[in-house]
Protein backbone atom coordinates (compact mmCIF):
# COMPACT_ATOMS: atom_id res chain seq x y z
CA UNK A 1 0.00 0.00 0.00
CA UNK A 2 1.10 3.55 -0.65
CA UNK A 3 3.30 5.05 2.09
CA UNK A 4 1.39 8.35 2.00
CA UNK A 5 -1.94 6.60 2.49
CA UNK A 6 -0.48 4.49 5.32
CA UNK A 7 0.79 7.64 7.03
CA UNK A 8 -2.62 9.28 6.63
CA UNK A 9 -4.39 6.24 8.12
CA UNK A 10 -1.88 6.05 10.98
CA UNK A 11 -2.33 9.74 11.84
CA UNK A 12 -6.11 9.32 11.79
CA UNK A 13 -5.97 6.27 14.06
CA UNK A 14 -3.60 8.00 16.50
CA UNK A 15 -5.83 11.09 16.57
CA UNK A 16 -8.75 8.90 17.63
CA UNK A 17 -6.93 7.26 20.55
CA UNK A 18 -7.86 8.29 24.07
CA UNK A 19 -6.06 11.44 25.24
CA UNK A 20 -3.72 9.48 27.52
CA UNK A 21 -2.77 6.92 24.88
CA UNK A 22 -2.32 9.58 22.19
CA UNK A 23 -0.12 11.76 24.41
CA UNK A 24 2.12 8.87 25.44
CA UNK A 25 2.39 7.47 21.90
CA UNK A 26 3.19 10.87 20.38
CA UNK A 27 5.67 11.69 23.14
CA UNK A 28 7.67 8.50 22.55
CA UNK A 29 7.48 8.73 18.75
CA UNK A 30 8.67 12.35 18.89
CA UNK A 31 11.57 11.38 21.16
CA UNK A 32 12.53 8.56 18.77
CA UNK A 33 12.24 10.84 15.74
CA UNK A 34 14.52 13.43 17.33
CA UNK A 35 17.13 10.77 18.01
CA UNK A 36 16.78 9.42 14.46
CA UNK A 37 17.48 12.90 13.07
CA UNK A 38 20.71 13.06 15.08
CA UNK A 39 21.93 9.61 14.04
CA UNK A 40 24.44 9.14 11.24
CA UNK A 41 24.05 5.37 11.01
CA UNK A 42 21.82 2.59 12.31
CA UNK A 43 24.46 1.73 14.92
CA UNK A 44 24.62 5.34 16.01
CA UNK A 45 20.82 5.35 16.37
CA UNK A 46 20.96 2.27 18.60
CA UNK A 47 23.61 3.96 20.74
CA UNK A 48 21.40 7.05 21.06
CA UNK A 49 18.41 4.88 22.01
CA UNK A 50 20.44 3.17 24.73
CA UNK A 51 21.84 6.45 26.01
CA UNK A 52 18.61 8.48 25.95
CA UNK A 53 16.01 5.66 26.34
CA UNK A 54 12.79 7.27 25.01
CA UNK A 55 10.57 4.86 26.97
CA UNK A 56 12.39 5.65 30.21
CA UNK A 57 12.16 9.38 29.50
CA UNK A 58 8.43 8.97 28.85
CA UNK A 59 7.98 6.94 32.04
CA UNK A 60 9.53 9.74 34.08
CA UNK A 61 7.54 12.41 32.21
CA UNK A 62 4.21 10.63 32.77
CA UNK A 63 5.07 9.46 36.31
CA UNK A 64 4.89 5.75 35.49
CA UNK A 65 7.18 2.86 36.27
CA UNK A 66 9.41 1.85 33.35
CA UNK A 67 7.80 -1.62 33.08
CA UNK A 68 4.33 -0.03 33.06
CA UNK A 69 5.39 2.30 30.26
CA UNK A 70 6.77 -0.55 28.16
CA UNK A 71 3.55 -2.56 28.61
CA UNK A 72 1.35 0.46 27.98
CA UNK A 73 3.22 1.39 24.79
CA UNK A 74 3.09 -2.23 23.64
CA UNK A 75 -0.69 -2.21 24.18
CA UNK A 76 -1.06 1.12 22.32
CA UNK A 77 0.99 -0.16 19.37
CA UNK A 78 -1.08 -3.36 19.31
CA UNK A 79 -4.29 -1.34 19.19
CA UNK A 80 -2.91 0.88 16.42
CA UNK A 81 -1.73 -2.10 14.37
CA UNK A 82 -5.08 -3.85 14.75
CA UNK A 83 -7.00 -0.77 13.62
CA UNK A 84 -4.54 -0.15 10.78
CA UNK A 85 -4.98 -3.71 9.49
CA UNK A 86 -8.77 -3.32 9.64
CA UNK A 87 -8.65 -0.03 7.75
CA UNK A 88 -6.22 -1.36 5.13
CA UNK A 89 -8.50 -4.30 4.48
CA UNK A 90 -11.36 -1.89 3.78
CA UNK A 91 -9.46 0.56 1.56
CA UNK A 92 -10.09 0.27 -2.18
CA UNK A 93 -8.09 1.99 -4.89
CA UNK A 94 -9.90 2.77 -8.13
CA UNK A 95 -7.89 4.18 -11.03
CA UNK A 96 -10.01 7.02 -12.48
CA UNK A 97 -7.38 8.34 -14.88
CA UNK A 98 -9.33 7.27 -17.97
CA UNK A 99 -12.51 8.86 -16.62
CA UNK A 100 -11.09 12.29 -15.82
CA UNK A 101 -9.77 14.59 -18.50
CA UNK A 102 -7.15 17.03 -17.32
CA UNK A 103 -7.13 20.26 -19.39
CA UNK A 104 -3.38 20.11 -20.05
CA UNK A 105 -3.15 16.40 -20.83
CA UNK A 106 -2.53 14.99 -24.26
CA UNK A 107 -2.96 11.38 -25.31
CA UNK A 108 -0.47 10.34 -22.61
CA UNK A 109 -1.77 11.75 -19.32
CA UNK A 110 0.74 13.28 -16.96
CA UNK A 111 -1.45 12.64 -13.93
CA UNK A 112 -2.92 9.54 -12.38
CA UNK A 113 -6.24 10.03 -10.63
CA UNK A 114 -7.08 7.56 -7.89
CA UNK A 115 -10.31 7.30 -5.96
CA UNK A 116 -9.66 5.95 -2.50
CA UNK A 117 -12.73 4.59 -0.73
Amino acid sequence: MNDILMEFLLRDIVSNLSDEKREIYQYIVNEEDQLAQQADTADHLLQLFVKHAPHLTAAKHFHLEYGEMIKFMHDIEGEINEKLEERCAKVKWIDMTDKIKHPNSSKNPVFTYLLIT
